[in-house]
């Protein structure tokens, strides 16, 4: 297999933690950026205790100029990124009437532009090279819908819409875009979530358990094998089979 430069955005998180770690046991060398450097050298250091060598730099993602420095700033001490892995994100739950102009934009600024700014700055590259994986992290709730999450549901089915147009647009040059929209899954967040509101949750799940984060990065590994370059355009549905649509 050959080595490859990954960037994966919001790689502190419970899923990016399980991505960032997947990517490196199969041989790839691993970025992730941060906005709080404390926590971001604290996460750094417990994954080196696990045997990790992960690089961060800073970077907010929401913003264009921040994220094309992050890019420079990774791609300086590492090399070409030739695998991202857009998985930052937020929410802001509220019911739309009562969502303000603030909480809407910063869900699709961080969810959603953010695609845009991490991608446009290391597209180039990859065309160049003929050669890139993309993948978006989307969720079920970009799918189905959830209340109280018009704002977040609104950027995940707007990252598969970036997916399947951007898919089109450089499938010439060797390079794939696809989604992977995870269910529940057993991350700090969704734990935090009172018990009986959980219960309630694994309930609608035929499987009749929440997700694990090692089960999504497995389908991040599968979709930038060498072997998965006929796979563009897809979105790959994790959900327990909550929800199953076409």
């Amino acid at each position: 297999m050959t080595q490859r430069i990954a960037l994966v955005t919001g790689g502190t998180g419970g899923i990016g933690t399980a991505i960032c770690q997947r990517l490196a046991k199969i041989g790839h060398r691993v970025a992730t950026n941060y906005r709080d450097e404390t926590r971001a050298r604290a996460w750094q250091e417990e994954q080196k205790r696990l045997g990790y060598d992960f690089v961060i730099a800073p970077g907010d993602v929401s913003d264009a100029a921040a994220s094309a420095e992050m890019v420079k700033a990774i791609e300086a001490q590492l090399g070409a990124i030739d695998i991202l892995v857009n998985n930052a994100g937020i929410t802001r739950d509220t019911t739309f009437h009562r969502m303000s102009a603030l909480q809407w934009h910063e869900v699709i600024n961080s969810n959603l532009n953010s695609c845009y700014n991490v991608t446009r700055a290391v597209i180039e590259g990859m065309r160049t090279r003929q050669w890139g994986r993309i993948i978006q992290i989307s969720s079920i709730n970009g799918q189905k819908g959830q209340y109280g999450q018009a704002n977040y549901a609104a950027a995940k089915a707007g990252m598969h819409g970036f997916t399947i147009s951007l898919a089109q647009e450089s499938a010439k040059f060797g390079i794939t875009v696809n989604t992977v929209s995870p269910g529940y899954v057993a991350t700090d967040m969704v734990m935090a979530v009172p018990e009986e509101v959980r219960a309630k949750i694994v309930a609608q799940i035929p499987t009749g358990r929440l997700g694990k984060p090692e089960e999504i990065a497995y389908a991040v590994s599968f979709l930038i094998n060498e072997e998965a370059a006929w796979i563009t355009g897809a979105n790959l549905s994790i959900n327990g089979g909550h929800y199953m649509g076409w």
